[in-house]
Order: C-alpha cells, then sequence, then structure tokens
C-alpha cells in the first residue's frame, strides 16, 4: 500500500489532499514519523525520522496522531481483496503482502490483467492506491513493487539474463540482508552496485565480507535468484510463525529481545485464529554473516497463550544469546509447530487438574488481547 497512514488519513480528511501529511508524534514531541504523504517527501520527510526534524523541513506539514483503528478497518478490507484473486496470502504487516498467484494467471489470461484488476479492486473497496510487484520470487516481488510506487504496476522481465541485467544498475542495498553496515564494507572494494556484485565470485565476496554464506547469499540475490515462497494459512498448517529482518544488523540485544517478543505476540494473535494448541516453540536466529541458529523446546503442556509463548520465546533466546556474549543480528524469528486440535496432553482425567484452570485462565486473557488488537487500540 502506497503511504499507507497518510493516505488513509487524506481519503478521511479531503481537504489535506495534495498537502503533506505526517503521521507519528506531534512536531514539538519527542517521536518519529511513522509514515508521510509524498507531498511530505518532496521536502525529505521520511519514516523513524524525528518528529521535530520533520517540522523543521516542512512546517507546513499536517501532523496527525496514528488512528490504528481506522487503518486496520482499511487494511482488512485490502487484504479481503487480496483473497478474492488467490487463497494464497501471506500477510507481511499491515499494509503489505505477498501474493502466489500462480493457480490464478489463467483466470485473468495474464500476470499483468491480473496486477491491474488487483490494483483497481483495492481502489475500489478502500479508496486509497497499492502498488504491484509481479515476479518470480518474493525479493524480485518486493524489488518490483518499489520500481512501481506510487500506484503503480511492474511486472519483472523474464529470464535469467534479463533479470540480471534489470538488476545490476541497483544499488546492492535494494538487496535483502543489505543494511548501512554490509555497504560500507562493500564501499572501499568500489561495489556499489548489483552489478559490482555480479562480477565477482563468491570466493571474492567470501573474502571481503569474512563469511562464505553471506558471500553466496549475496551474489545469488544480485542475479535475483531466492528460493523463498509464500508462506500462508492454509487449513493443515504445520506451523505458524513470523520473522523480522532488521533494515541494519543489530547489537544490541535487548533492542532484539523486544522484537522477539513482539513476534511472540503476532504468532500467538495469528495462532488463535483457530481451535488448536502447540506443543514445541521455535526460535531463528541469522547474525550479520548469514549464520543460521535455530533452536526449539517443548511447552511443558500444549498451549496457545501468549504467556507461554512469550517464555518459550525468551528461555530459547536466553540460552542461544547469553548476557555478556557480543552478537550482531540480521534475523529474528518466532514459531510454534507440532499443532493439535485439543489441550489434552494424551492423559484424560475426571478432574479438572489446577494446571487446567491457569491455563484456561490465560487463554482467556489472551483472547482479551487479541480482541483489542483486532480493534486497533494496542499493537500485535
Amino acid at each position: 500500500m502506497d503511504a499507507f497512514f497518510a493516505s488513509v488519513e487524506q481519503l478521511h480528511h479531503p481537504e489535506w489532499r495534495g498537502r503533506p501529511v505526517i503521521v507519528g508524534a506531534g512536531p514539538h514531541e519527542r517521536g518519529v514519523v511513522s509514515t508521510c504523504s509524498y507531498e511530505a517527501r518532496r521536502f525529505g520527510v521520511r519514516s523513524a525520522m524525528p518528529s521535530r526534524t520533520a517540522y523543521q523541513l516542512c512546517p507546513q506539514g499536517v501532523f496527525v496522531t496514528p488512528h490504528m483503528k481506522l487503518y486496520k478497518e482499511v487494511s482488512d478490507k485490502a487484504f479481503d481483496a487480496f483473497g478474492r484473486f488467490t487463497p494464497f496470502v501471506e500477510g507481511v504487516s499491515i499494509d503489505e503482502a505477498f501474493l502466489d498467484i500462480t493457480g490464478s494467471i489463467h483466470l485473468y489470461g495474464s500476470a499483468r490483467r491480473l496486477g491491474e484488476e488487483l490494483r483497481a479492486e483495492v481502489r475500489r473497496v478502500c479508496g486509497v492506491t497499492c502498488s504491484v510487484g509481479i515476479a518470480p520470487n518474493r525479493l524480485l516481488a518486493k524489488i518490483g513493487s518499489e520500481e512501481a510506487k506510487p500506484d503503480g504496476l511492474f511486472v519483472m522481465p523474464e529470464g535469467a539474463d534479463e533479470i540480471a541485467a534489470f538488476l545490476a544498475r541497483k544499488p546492492v542495498d535494494v538487496l535483502w540482508g543489505v543494511g548501512k553496515k554490509t555497504v560500507e564494507a562493500l564501499k572501499p572494494y568500489g561495489i556499489a552496485t548489483c552489478a559490482d556484485v555480479q562480477r565477482l565470485d563468491a570466493g571474492q565476496l567470501a573474502s571481503i565480507l569474512g563469511s562464505t554464506a553471506a558471500a553466496e547469499s549475496l551474489r545469488a540475490y544480485a542475479f535475483g535468484l531466492s528460493d523463498d515462497r509464500v508462506y500462508w494459512e492454509g487449513e493443515d498448517e504445520k506451523s505458524v510463525s513470523h520473522e523480522h529482518t532488521f533494515d541494519e544488523d543489530v547489537s544490541d540485544r535487548d533492542e532484539v529481545r523486544r522484537t522477539l517478543l513482539a513476534l511472540a505476540d503476532r504468532t500467538g494473535h495469528r495462532f488463535r485464529r483457530e481451535e488448536r494448541w502447540a506443543r514445541t516453540a521455535k526460535l531463528k536466529l541469522r547474525d550479520a554473516a548469514f549464520n543460521t541458529m535455530t533452536r526449539q523446546t517443548p511447552f511443558p503442556r500444549p498451549s496457545r497463550d501468549d504467556m507461554s509463548f512469550r517464555e518459550a520465546a525468551l528461555s530459547l533466546f536466553d540460552a542461544a544469546w547469553p548476557v555478556g556474549r557480543r552478537m550482531c543480528v540480521r534475523l529474528i524469528g518466532f514459531g510454534v509447530t507440532n499443532i493439535q486440535p485439543t489441550p489434552n496432553d494424551g492423559e484424560p482425567t475426571l478432574f479438572a487438574a489446577p494446571e487446567d484452570e491457569a491455563r484456561i485462565k490465560r487463554e482467556r486473557l489472551s483472547a482479551a488481547l487479541d480482541s483489542l488488537r483486532d480493534r486497533g487500540l494496542i499493537g500485535g
């Protein structure tokens, strides 16, 4: 979705259309910009910028505090629209999703026609615009959607050579996992574009990055190669998880820990959309060298509540990243698996055990929190 929060505000305030709208903290408050309209971006305003700085750049801007309930309502309409084109929808955030349209293209004659119909449907039901990138994998689809912004459609060229040529002129930081630190590490070697990466072999890149895994991943991405897929919620879903890739590698343990707790809450919220319980929790950590660490632990009893998910996530995290150890993380993920339709652990009893009463209280509290999340009153 294009400048989503700001677009929704302009939709509900026609007098703000064409004006720079800045959503976030007030212009004289401590806080940052959540997002801003394209009119504001012309003045140099950007997301995550201190609001005071945004005011200095654009004092004529309309500063608005976020209205999450309103944004959620529009987002739900957009996701309903996505589901009319394919059942395979992976929501990444309130304003972004990946769709697997492989089985739907024949209904529209071409991928381009499907994309055009999708954009028109979102505009019709939501009143705001979205940009669509169509490509053989998520990496390229994301790059394509950025190419089309705002309010556009981009279909990635067909063929490996054509894709490599398209990427060649792009700065290397369009690739996933390439933040400021990686850009700075590559700069002394004259590596600034995907073409520069394409010209090097993995061995040369490994000597620069200090990691064979990182070099192989970066080189594959520079050619548009990725084995990622759309993760969607199916009836036979074997696991439920969420991941977060940081814009820059993070060495602050507390920041990564806070992100993990948010992922545990998101996983729980999504997991409880169905009546089910999980027996196993999983943690995923990827460091700056692209080394991936996975850990898992069983729940004491089949679980579905936030407290159990958070406790398992922190237990795994503390074991993987003990206090005092230095690490630099680019991705963290949390999920649950070994799913079953009842909380029964295989040992039925005639009377409710104290732990059952505690479990039910935790599940009721989690359900109450879900209701607040659905109404946009709390994040998650």
